[in-house]
C-alpha cells in the first residue's frame, strides 16, 4: 500500500513529526508485519528517525546542521539561494525503513519519524508512505 501525506511548514528549517500519520497509513494498510518506507519528495527535504521526548534535540540537529552547512556560501546559491538546503537534504537523506510488527512501527520508546524541513515555509510538502507485506 502507497499512500501520500502532505506537511505544511511554517519556517525554513523545522522537524516536523510524522509519527502519527504513519502509524494512521499502516492501520489502513491492514498490514501486520513488513516494513514501513517514509520518503520526502523534494530535493531540500528529508526523513529522520530522532528522539521525540522533547524538542531540544530536534532544536540541537537544526543548529548543528546550521554550523556544518551555513546559508549563502555555496555555488548554487547564485541560482536560487537554497545551496544549503539541498546540502542539508542530501546527508540527512530522503527515506527512512521502519520495520512492521504486529501492526506496530518498530519504533523504540524514545524514537519518531520526522519530515525535515530546510528550504520552507511551504504550504504542501509531499512524504510518500508505503507499507509493504513481508509475506
Amino acid at each position: 500500500m502507497r499512500k501520500r501525506i502532505m506537511v505544511k511548514t511554517d519556517s525554513r528549517e523545522t522537524l516536523v513529526d510524522l509519527t502519527d500519520q504513519v502509524e494512521q497509513v499502516v492501520h489502513q494498510s491492514g498490514i501486520k508485519n513488513g516494513l514501513v518506507n517514509v520518503y520526502a519528495q523534494g530535493a531540500t527535504a528529508a526523513i529522520m528517525i530522532q528522539e521525540n521526548w522533547d524538542q531540544s534535540v530536534q532544536t540541537d540537529v537544526i543548529n548543528l546542521l546550521r554550523r556544518m552547512i551555513p546559508q549563502g556560501v555555496w555555488l548554487h546559491d547564485a541560482q536560487d539561494g537554497n545551496g544549503d538546503s539541498h546540502l542539508k537534504a542530501g546527508l540527512v537523506g530522503p527515506s527512512e525503513s521502519i520495520p512492521l510488527m504486529d501492526g506496530k512501527l518498530g519504533l523504540s520508546r524514545w524514537q519518531n519519524v520526522f519530515f525535515c524541513e530546510f528550504d520552507g515555509p511551504r504550504p504542501d510538502r509531499s512524504i510518500i508512505c508505503t507499507v509493504i507485506s513481508d509475506s
